[in-house]
């Protein structure tokens, strides 16, 4: 892939956001409180479809939610609860009810 992919919280907007060339080709929006984490939604601009910028999203911001420790995760976003069970190494992040 010639298109490099950046991912960054933006705690501000309480999104992940994808920049591709500086641009914002999609953002995974989440609510946080003191532990846990919902993503409620993912969405990737249509001129970026394709190029894995969802799965970027999905696996840095679930790397973060690791790296900060003492947070669950709680995927009411489809998209990132169907990433999470196409990768079960992130199962284990996820509040059992």
């Amino acid at each position: 892939m010639s298109d490099d992919i950046t991912v960054a919280d933006n705690p501000d907007q309480n999104r992940y956001e994808a920049r591709i060339g500086g641009a914002l080709a999609g953002f995974s929006v989440y609510r946080l409180a003191a532990d846990q984490i919902t993503f409620v939604h993912t969405e990737v601009d249509p001129k970026f479809e394709g190029k894995g910028v969802g799965s970027a999203i999905a696996r840095h911001a679930l790397d973060d939610v690791t790296d900060r420790g003492g947070l669950s995760v709680i995927p009411l976003c489809p998209f990132i609860k169907a990433w999470i069970d196409r990768h079960p190494d992130y199962q284990s992040l996820v509040q059992q009810s």
